[in-house]
């Protein structure tokens, strides 16, 4: 099975976040698969098979299947397009976990049609104030994530979550946000999901389904850019729709293999 090492949401190598993509031509055991990711040890190992006009397409962290995943998605349309699988002009369409995704090249990045997953208003939990230390702007949630936001982009850049105690908390990772003083981005996060394996994501693409819509209303403009402040950071485009959030980003290829097994 060849494999390729994609940066996604990178402007450049070593940036953004690192994704395997396997392509696959037969089907593989869920334990294979779950083994393979835990070998890559990254936030996220993409296994790409082609199933009819579509390719079937599932991501695993080191610990867990994924139910939904930007960054891995981006990878995997950039390795088809670039090993020659797809022209392209091609879209590409993918059956996952949570649906129907698609992804175009839009002059230098990738567009990807995603699901809104735009949060409600909640309490904040006695383990998120104990695991986070600050006091919040706003805390909402949705059927994966917290969003926290806070009163500035320093707040988001220094804080040291507790992530034992983020990992007792009932979600699949915590979002921390801010308005941002840089004028090329709308809005900065951070994004903490020790639950799944991702002590820290270095950029999350699924994230931005709820930060997307989130600061959309809030700043009123559909289109946005967002910097993920994690050591390694990335940019995340959003355009945000009625029923979708239109994320797009800049993917690079550093490395291919092969996985003797």
């Amino acid at each position: 099975m060849h494999y390729y090492l994609v940066d996604a949401f990178a402007e450049r190598a070593f940036a953004g976040n690192p994704a395997a993509v396997v392509i696959l031509t037969d089907p593989v055991p869920d334990d294979v698969m779950q083994g393979l990711a835990l070998e890559t040890n990254l936030s996220a190992t993409a296994f790409v098979r082609k199933q009819g006009n579509v390719y079937t397409l599932r991501w695993f962290s080191s610990t867990t299947e994924l139910d939904l995943c930007g960054h891995a998605t981006l990878a995997s349309a950039h390795v088809l397009w670039e090993e020659g699988v797809l022209s392209q002009n091609q879209t590409v369409t993918f059956d996952t976990k949570s649906g129907i995704l698609t992804a175009r090249k839009r002059d230098d990045h990738i567009e990807m049609d995603f699901p809104l997953e735009t949060p409600w208003a909640t309490e904040y939990p006695k383990e998120m104030r104990d695991a986070l230390n600050v006091d919040p702007v706003y805390i909402g949630r949705n059927r994966f994530d917290y969003l926290v936001e806070v009163k500035s982009e320093d707040i988001v850049k220094n804080t040291v979550p507790d992530l034992d105690v983020c990992r007792k908390i009932d979600c699949r990772g915590i979002i921390i946000t801010s308005r941002t003083q840089n004028g090329s981005h709308d809005f900065i996060s951070r994004f903490f999901a020790p639950r799944s394996g991702i002590p820290e994501d270095p950029v999350t693409g699924s994230a931005h389904c709820a930060l997307g819509p989130y600061w959309s209303q809030k700043i009123g403009k559909p289109e946005l850019i967002g910097y993920q402040a994690s050591r390694r950071g990335g940019i995340v485009k959003v355009f945000v729709t009625d029923d979708k959030a239109i994320l797009g980003g800049k993917a690079l290829t550093v490395a291919r293999g092969k996985f003797l097994i």
